[in-house]
């Protein structure tokens, strides 16, 4: 039987160990971690939902209404009145036929590319696509083909010398870099390959665009250009779960043939309507987008101040790279030490050599938050 130890020692000794950070309070801009009251700034609840009282209230009666858990799968009992008004709100949302719920957005992403892809097709993903994509492009059994990050031209060569189905997958935006993906160009080139083109929008919807549509609404595309999104809850919406939005036709593909949706039970209905009111909040509070992208450029002109190495990033997602993981998890104990969360990210989460503290805003967060984490940072041991 093999020896598990080694492996964990050889993490340990390469700084690429993780463990729990247990939290004693709701998300917020301030979180208790085992006792210590910190300044957040590596949470995703980027609208500041997570712990709003509306969403909290929605969430208890809908808990007193339907009970805790779904207790089935959507096709057989967990399929309530709840689940189905939330899936027709976020097809209103999108601007979409059709959605359809799924417990995660891991799940939502095997679901898409499993069904729709096998042997014989071929599936070209972005080198910094989420680990959801490259595994449910690995279990399709699908080649696999990968372009370099943000490379339409080199995206475009793979699908010419591509095979059988052809789908291109992609981050709206990347979740460790914090930068778009270049989608008129994408959209274009799959429309002239015949091919799909799937945007996995967990970073993007409820942030960016007026409305809170996400990647598509800030670039101007609709279903007609992007036949396939997919969108998380959890993130700016303050809940849980994800969803694949689209045609008639697609969502009913992947209720008959995708597994992760068949063989998994339904999240609870009180989510649902919690995610109900959450989704009301970010469409009637634009001005939650409005506070975080001033908290953003507030934040990149400081940091540019200090010569801070920052990623092409406009979005609440603000890496400072570190490169070594030693040195990520140095900054990040020394912003612990001045009353600051910034996790440390390290491979296999990011490519080797590119540690960082990934810094993190949302519209609950304030300018003096900001002002804060900028004079810590200055401290920096180089």
């Amino acid at each position: 039987m093999r020896q598990l130890e080694p492996e964990l020692e050889r993490r340990r000794q390469a700084g690429l160990y993780r463990s729990h950070r247990v939290l004693e309070s709701p998300q917020g801009p301030e979180v208790v971690v085992e006792g210590r009251t910190l300044l957040n700034f590596s949470s995703n609840d980027y609208l500041g939902l997570a712990a709003d009282p509306r969403v909290a209230g929605a969430l208890r009666e809908g808990a007193q209404r339907w009970g805790c858990g779904a207790g089935a799968a959507h096709l057989v009992t967990g399929h309530t009145g709840a689940h189905r008004e939330l899936e027709r709100a976020l097809a209103r949302f999108t601007g979409r036929e059709r959605a359809l719920l799924f417990s995660s957005g891991y799940l939502a992403n095997l679901a898409v590319l499993t069904a729709l892809c096998g042997r014989g097709d071929t599936l070209v993903l972005d080198r910094l696509d989420h680990a959801s994509l490259i595994d449910g492009a690995r279990l399709s059994g699908a080649r696999l083909r990968r372009f370099h990050h943000n490379d339409p031209a080199h995206a475009g060569r793979l699908l010419a010398e591509a095979k059988g189905e052809k789908l291109l997958a992609v981050d709206g935006v990347f979740s460790m870099d914090g930068d778009l993906a270049p989608l008129p160009e994408l959209a274009r080139l799959c429309a002239e390959g015949e091919a799909w083109l799937m945007v996995d929008d967990a970073h993007g919807l409820g942030v960016l665009g007026e409305g809170g549509g996400g990647s598509l609404e800030h670039w101007g595309l609709g279903q007609g250009e992007v036949s396939i999104l997919m969108g998380t809850l959890g993130k700016a919406l303050g809940t849980a779960g994800a969803f694949v939005a689209g045609s008639e036709e697609l969502v009913e593909t992947l209720v008959q043939q995708a597994r992760s949706y068949l063989f998994t039970t339904a999240a609870p209905p009180a989510l649902a309507e919690a995610t109900l009111r959450s989704l009301e909040i970010a469409r009637e509070e634009p001005w939650r987008r409005r506070h975080l992208k001033a908290l953003v450029a507030r934040f990149r002109a400081g940091a540019e101040a200090l010569g801070l190495p920052l990623a092409d990033s406009a979005t609440p997602i603000q890496p400072v790279i570190a490169g070594g993981n030693e040195r990520a998890l140095a900054w990040s104990r020394h912003l612990e030490a001045q009353g600051i969360l910034v996790v440390p990210i390290r491979p296999p989460t990011v490519p080797e050599g590119t540690a960082r503290l990934r810094i993190t805003f949302t519209a609950a967060h304030e300018e003096h938050h900001v002002d804060r984490l900028l004079e810590a940072l200055e401290g920096l041991p180089r």
